[in-house]
């Protein structure tokens, strides 16, 4: 795209039109604590409260966990963005603080709209059944009823638990754990997001599903969202995301595009 201006001596000069950048999710030196209760005598919880009560023991020491150290980033529209790291490296932590779904000690996180994580917007009970579900998680996101109804069999048929049976007809409880997170990705990606967040989703299922959700995850990206990816697996970070961030010990260790940042983790892990 070009812009033309008209200069002092009436020559029209043409530039190129810098495309905008619409940032999405601001981290700005967040810190993310965890305060784990260690008492004498029964733990931190009810039952430690009340034997140190009966006792008359001290209260239970605080240990502190710094799961997220002073990281800063910005994320725009349009990206997929993944997350790697070591266990226990702060990924998940950074997802939920993303998601608000928990408070930063210092600094802060902005973000346009309501970021949905993957599996807390979608209303899965037990003992409904997986068609009810989908059902009560697409209400859930904002869909009108007639646009659940005609969205519904084509959400079933993306999370492929029907290939061996009716499972959609019968109670979640029935399901194994990658039946009920194929579902979970399919609710939430019939939707348009500004920030979806995934925790893993891509890693269940089999290799045909896991190549139907990286499609799925690009079209997302392509509709002008953002996404964050979490995932051990690097083939599903190279696939789906042009830009990775690598956390460590809850310090981010580097941010760039994502060949360069697998090669140094690969590097760094021995993997």
């Amino acid at each position: 795209m070009v812009e033309q201006f008209e200069s002092s001596n009436d020559v029209t000069v043409t530039l190129p039109r810098v495309q905008e950048r619409i940032p999405t999710v601001v981290v700005d030196d967040a810190h993310v604590i965890y305060r784990i209760h260690k008492g004498a005598g029964g733990g931190g919880g009810p039952v430690g409260a009340l034997k140190r009560i009966m006792s008359r023991t001290s209260a239970p020491n605080i240990r502190e966990v710094h799961a997220v150290k002073g990281v800063s980033f910005t994320a725009y529209r349009g990206e997929a963005i993944g997350l790697i790291g070591s266990n226990g490296s702060g990924k998940s932590t950074m997802l939920r603080a993303i998601a608000g779904l928990l408070p930063v000690n210092r600094g802060a996180v902005y973000t346009q709209g309501q970021p949905s994580l993957l599996g807390v917007n979608a209303a899965l009970l037990n003992d409904l059944s997986g068609e009810r579900n989908v059902v009560l998680g697409c209400l859930a996101m904002g869909m009108s009823p007639d646009e659940v109804q005609r969205r519904t069999p084509e959400i079933i048929d993306f999370s492929g638990i029907n290939q061996r049976g009716d499972f959609a007809s019968l109670p979640m409880r029935t399901y194994s754990s990658g039946m009920g997170a194929r579902l979970r990705f399919s609710i939430a990606a019939a939707k348009k997001h500004d920030v979806l967040l995934i925790d893993e989703a891509l890693a269940t299922g089999d290799k045909i599903f896991r190549k139907r959700s990286e499609r799925r995850v690009r079209e997302l990206r392509e509709g002008a969202g953002t996404v964050f990816l979490v995932s051990h697996q690097l083939s599903s970070i190279r696939d789906t995301c042009e830009r990775t961030i690598w956390l460590e010990s809850g310090v981010l260790r580097m941010d760039g595009p994502t060949d360069e940042v697998v090669r140094e983790y690969e590097a760094f892990s021995g993997k």
